[in-house]
């Protein structure tokens, strides 16, 4: 499978380089970073993603993260690209599942198995 393409909406610095470190050890691919949700936007319009990765609050101006997935599946932007937050809390992921995202992760597990098995849906493993 060739190289995937992730958005990762919204993190920090920190944990941003976090995410992606995890990410390109285990999977084949790009990651695009965006810090605002009407940039996602954009890229989600001009590029396609195997996957959409977004903060549960967006980092760059506290908006939530949830108005993301809300708009792209409100406007068609993105219906069919696999949106998932990043939250430790419970009723936020359930919150973004209710609103058509897929099931996600918390900060405190991007290093676990259960985190890489989940990925491995949607993304080409490294080969």
């Amino acid at each position: 499978m060739a190289e995937a393409a992730v958005l990762d909406v919204g993190n920090c610095d920190p944990d941003h380089s976090t995410l992606n470190r995890m990410l390109t050890q285990h999977f084949d691919v790009r990651v695009d970073r965006v810090m605002f949700v009407d940039e996602a936007i954009r890229k989600l319009e001009s590029n396609q993603y195997a996957l959409v990765l977004f903060n549960r609050l967006i980092f760059a101006d506290g908006s939530p993260g949830i108005a993301l997935l809300e708009q792209a599946k409100t406007n068609g932007t993105s219906t069919k690209t696999p949106m998932m937050m990043i939250s430790n809390f419970d009723e936020s992921q359930q919150q973004c599942t209710a609103a058509g995202g897929v099931p996600g992760f918390g900060k405190n597990a991007i290093f676990d198995q259960s985190t890489q098995d989940l990925l491995s849906k949607y993304l080409p493993a490294k080969s």
